[in-house]
């Protein structure tokens, strides 16, 4: 049930946050958690050779993103395993957005101009767990929803109708746990939120995401990428 009563809050301010947000200011009245997400994309100094300087700065950045997890900075911190332009998540412990990105702007790679760092406000329920293995890597899949083409601010009857929609397709997914986490962006960009998925393929992860009622209504987009995160931090 706390499962199922998360989802609905999580569902309920991916499509409705940032208007709530401009009309009273006022933070959900959910039992959500603020937390601060780095996109860490492509920098100025970015390359994909291999070389002594390239696997000495995998090293420190590996081992800076485990002390993240360990120090309790980063509730969960990982890399895209694909050719995209952004290469990995930290989530971060932290309402403060300044405080998120110096600890973000502190990684050797964002330091050396490797990778440079997108920060975001992003609510979700706390239930990433402990692992006092972080070194030990899984595979999970990665969902970024965006605005789709046919999104629309306004709320209508229509809108409401997708919503509910949206709402009981993310139940059925977290009820089968597939659906391990998600939650919404809180500021007012074309990220709506995240949703991840822990299956056996990328393709597995695609179809699920594709079910969704607003995905298939061009209300929202979706772009999945492989995550490797440290073993035992997802729920």
């Amino acid at each position: 049930m706390k499962t199922l009563l998360t989802i609905t809050a999580i569902a309920i301010l991916v499509f409705t946050l940032p208007l709530a947000r401009a009309q009273d200011k006022k933070e959900p009245q959910f039992k959500l958690v603020q937390f601060q997400m780095a996109l860490l994309k492509r920098g100025p100094k970015w390359t994909r050779d291999s070389n002594a300087r390239t696997k000495k700065l995998e090293t420190e950045q590996r081992a800076y993103a485990n002390s993240l997890i360990e120090s309790g900075k980063a509730v969960i911190a990982g890399r895209f395993d694909d050719d995209g332009d952004i290469r990995g998540v930290y989530v971060l412990r932290t309402k403060s957005a300044e405080e998120a990105r110096a600890w973000t702007e502190d990684s050797p790679v964002v330091k050396s101009g490797h990778l440079i760092a997108e920060m975001h406000p992003w609510w979700s329920e706390d239930v990433m767990k402990k692992t006092s293995t972080p070194e030990k890597i899984t595979r999970a899949y990665f969902g970024f929803l965006y605005r789709g083409d046919k999104w629309t601010p306004e709320k209508t009857a229509d809108s409401e109708e997708l919503q509910r929609a949206h709402l009981a397709n993310m139940m059925r997914l977290a009820e089968m746990k597939k659906l391990v986490l998600a939650g919404p962006f809180g500021d007012n960009t074309a990220l709506r939120g995240i949703c991840v998925f822990r299956v056996g393929s990328i393709e597995e992860a695609r179809e699920l995401a594709a079910t969704d009622p607003a995905v298939q209504a061009g209300r929202l987009k979706i772009d999945m990428h492989p995550w490797l995160v440290p073993e035992g931090i997802l729920p």
